[in-house]
C-alpha cells in the first residue's frame, strides 16, 4: 500500500469516527441515520485500497449516499452491480447497522436492487475510460458526506436540509475530509456531481490553485439526466471529464 492510499484510508478513519459520534444527535427531520463507513467498512476500504493510488489528480465529488448504492456497498455511487462487476469488489462482509428504517433494509453486496444514479455514473465512466483501473487513473470518486439519513417516512434526507450546531459539526468534518483527500492525491481539479457538491468544493478550495467544475447529477429526479435516454447528460459528462489539466 503506497503513501497516498495510506493517507486516504487514514482520512476515512477520522471521518468515520467523527460522524459516528454525531449520529445520535442529528437534528430533525432526521429520524434514522446510518454510517456506511462503519457497517460497510470492508468494501469501502477495499475501494480506497485498490483505486486511490492509481495516479489521478481529479476528484469526482458526490453529495451523500443513496439507500441502494453506497448505503448497501460503502462505495460512492455504489450501485451493487457496478461494484461487483466493474470494480470487482465482492464477497466482503457488510454488517447490519442499528437504527435502520424498516423500509430501507441493508443487504450489502448481496442486494438485488440497483441504484440508477450509480448505474449511470459508473456506466458513463466505463464508456469514457474503460476498466476500473483506467477510470481511476483519471479520477477518484468521493462523497462529501458519508451518512445515509432518512425521515420517519423513509425519505432520503440530504445534508443541505440540516441546520444547527450538530449540522455545522458534520459539515466541518466532511470539509476537512475532502481537504485531506485532495492533499493526499495532490488534486488539481474537483468536479462536483450536482450543485451541492460543486458548492462544497468551491467553499473548501476557493482561493487555491485547484480547478472547480461540475456536472449534472445523474439522478432520475433530474430531468436533464433522463433526456434522450440520458444521451444529453452523457455528452455533458464526456465534455467535462475529457477536458481539464492532464492527469500525469
Amino acid at each position: 500500500m503506497d503513501g497516498i492510499t495510506e493517507e486516504v484510508i487514514r482520512a476515512a478513519h477520522a471521518l468515520r469516527e467523527r460522524c459516528s459520534r454525531l449520529l445520535p444527535d442529528l437534528p430533525a427531520p432526521v429520524a434514522h441515520a446510518l454510517n456506511p463507513l462503519d457497517y460497510a467498512r470492508a468494501p469501502h476500504e477495499e475501494y480506497l485500497r485498490r483505486y486511490s493510488g492509481l495516479g489521478s489528480h481529479t476528484i469526482l465529488l458526490g453529495m451523500n449516499p443513496g439507500p441502494w448504492g453506497m448505503g448497501q456497498t460503502g462505495v460512492p455511487f455504489g450501485d451493487v452491480n457496478a461494484v461487483r462487476e466493474l470494480l470487482d469488489i465482492r464477497d466482503l462482509p457488510v454488517d447490519q447497522p442499528p437504527n435502520q428504517h424498516p423500509n430501507r433494509p441493508v443487504h450489502g453486496l448481496s442486494s438485488t436492487r440497483g441504484e440508477v444514479s450509480g448505474t449511470r455514473l459508473w456506466g458513463a465512466l466505463a464508456e469514457l475510460f474503460g476498466t476500473a483501473d483506467e477510470i481511476h487513473a483519471h479520477l477518484f470518486v468521493v462523497n462529501h458526506c458519508p451518512l445515509l439519513m432518512y425521515n420517519a417516512d423513509g425519505q432520503n434526507i440530504t445534508p443541505d436540509k440540516l441546520r444547527g450546531p450538530i449540522a455545522d459539526d458534520l459539515l466541518a468534518a466532511c470539509d476537512e475530509h475532502l481537504q485531506a483527500v485532495a492533499d493526499a492525491l495532490g488534486a488539481r481539479r474537483v468536479i462536483g456531481v450536482g450543485r451541492y457538491a460543486e458548492r462544497r468544493a468551491i467553499s473548501v478550495f476557493d482561493g487555491t490553485a485547484i480547478e472547480i467544475d461540475g456536472i449534472p447529477h445523474p439522478s432520475p429526479a433530474n430531468p436533464l439526466a433522463n433526456r434522450d435516454g440520458g444521451s444529453e447528460w452523457r455528452g455533458i459528462v464526456a465534455d467535462k471529464l475529457l477536458s481539464g489539466p492532464p492527469q500525469r
